[in-house]
């Protein structure tokens, strides 16, 4: 039997963003999803911000990323990094951003 995760790692939030794109905005959406991971890296609380293209679908984006805490998501949410982003971002997305939220339940 596995041991009970610590209430540390119980308040850790993890997020998979869905993006979505039409072909010819591919490469733009995947440079502008980019501009995000650097600066998210460096934010406090943040335990790791990947993208990720689907292989099969290469016009669907994932950003995956983890969180010590809800103030680290809400921080990184309010970032005017982010806001600067999606201004050029949300309209060559043709679907999301997608948010999945989730709590660590194991090691």
């Amino acid at each position: 039997m596995t041991a009970p995760i610590t209430a540390e790692k119980q308040d850790e939030v993890h997020i998979v963003c869905e993006l979505r794109c039409a072909p010819a905005n591919r490469e733009r959406v995947r440079e502008l999803a980019l501009r995000f991971v650097a600066p998210a890296r460096a934010e406090p609380g943040c335990l790791y911000y990947h993208l990720h293209q689907k292989l099969d679908a290469p016009d669907t984006f994932f950003i995956i990323d983890g969180w010590a805490n809800q103030a680290a998501v809400d921080a990184h949410a309010g970032n005017e990094h982010v806001a600067e982003v999606m201004k050029e971002l949300r309209p060559l997305l043709i679907f999301g951003p997608s948010l999945t939220f989730s709590t660590r339940v194991s090691d």
